[in-house]
């Protein structure tokens, strides 16, 4: 029988059969070459901003719905609970006058509430999470309906801590200094882990591949910013859901509580065995979702500065969803990372926009979308078959 030690000695390289993000990134290159050369404005600096504008908070909803995705379990209230405490939110800060942070704070503390109780239902009462979540799309779309009222929408401040997530432009300077760190940042991180696998005498692979993702990510920025920077500047709802990202990343790669996440999400039964709390881990992991769609639909809130009956609505779950599944996430469980969403979302995202450029008819981007879907779904699965045999 393999040894834990035997396990941790192997070589680092991804599963057979997993690809990784490179058909992601593929087709992102394809779809901007597609669409530059149908339509001269859709690479303009422009038109780019507004793509980085658009897929912030679906993006921010799609990471809470990777957390359940990574146990393999779904979770279809995001949308609803995303309309429903941003409406929470709305309806504090505007109506009864409270501070916009702690209107904010109200709301996602909501959010957390209902991610527990959706938690509870699920571990404690054995339903199964397409049920809870089906559930709490129709009751949390109908509690927003019902603290609407008749007018169906409240208008937002157009000045103000709300309005400024959205209206926020970092100046060129800013933004060149937050591409640099964030690449020292990567680099630091990059030599400590190596350092530290040396200190344990793990192995280390060749210097190339960290050093030619390094350069990468330096080249995507230095677009990025330099693209950006040419229009209005680094949006700071960009920067937001960049930092969720990361963070998030982060939390499931380096803390005890990310590991037990993918352990369930690989077996619960062997994680169970193992000692890990897989009730606690999944309670929090569907507070997460919840608790993630909810600044999502703040910051969703804060671009169109109103809320209405449509919030949380429309495709905006659909989108969430197919974001995360396309970006890598695996539906089985157990696999992917917060990257799923950014890259999910800018392909979702890249897909609509140029559509809209083209003017195609709504219909036929459904289909679009639907395809898309179903091609990620397919990779994902031969990928599971593959690394199964």
């Amino acid at each position: 029988m393999t040894t834990l030690t035997q396990l941790l000695r192997r070589p680092l390289a991804p599963p057979r059969g997993d690809l990784g993000a490179w058909p992601v990134a593929g087709g992102l290159v394809l779809i901007a070459i597609v669409f530059g050369f149908l339509n001269d404005r859709f690479l303009s600096a422009e038109n780019l901003t507004n793509l980085a504008l658009q897929m912030a908070a679906t993006g921010t909803i799609s990471l809470g719905v990777i957390m359940v995705i990574l146990l393999g379990e779904i979770d279809l209230s995001a949308g609803s609970v995303s309309g429903l405490c941003a409406v929470v939110m709305t309806i504090l800060s505007v109506r009864h006058g409270w501070n916009p942070v702690a209107a904010v704070a109200v709301a996602l503390g909501c959010a957390a509430l209902i991610g527990l109780l959706h938690g509870w239902m699920f571990t404690r009462l054995g339903m199964p999470s397409f049920v809870v979540t089906l559930a709490g799309l129709i009751g949390w779309q109908g509690l927003m309906l019902y603290l609407l009222g008749r007018g169906g929408t409240i208008n937002l401040p157009f000045e103000g801590f709300l309005a400024g997530l959205s209206d926020t432009w970092l100046p060129p300077w800013a933004g060149w200094l937050l591409a640099a760190l964030i690449v020292a940042a990567w680099a630091a991180g990059a030599v400590v882990d190596r350092r530290l696998r040396r200190a344990a005498d793990l192995p280390v692979g060749s210097a190339f591949w960290p050093a030619a993702r390094l350069a990468g990510l330096a080249v995507v920025l230095t677009a990025a910013v330099l693209v950006l920077s040419s229009d209005r500047g680094v949006p700071l709802l960009l920067v937001i859901f960049g930092a969720l990202v990361v963070g998030l990343d982060l939390l499931l790669r380096h803390t005890v509580f990310g590991r037990h996440v993918y352990a369930v999400g690989g077996n619960a039964e062997a994680a169970r065995r193992a000692g890990i709390a897989v009730t606690r881990i999944r309670i929090l992991a569907f507070v997460a979702s919840a608790t993630l769609a909810a600044f999502g639909g703040v910051l969703a809130a804060s671009r169109l500065a109103a809320v209405n009956q449509s919030s949380g609505g429309s495709d905006t779950l659909l989108m969430a969803i197919a974001a995360a599944v396309i970006g890598g996430a695996s539906l089985f469980g157990g696999r992917g990372r917060p990257y799923a969403a950014l890259l999910g979302i800018l392909v979702i995202q890249s897909i609509t926009n140029g559509m809209l450029l083209l003017s195609v008819d709504s219909s036929v981007r459904y289909m679009v979308t639907a395809a898309v879907l179903a091609v990620a779904v397919a990779i994902d699965s031969l990928a599971r078959r593959g690394r199964a045999r």
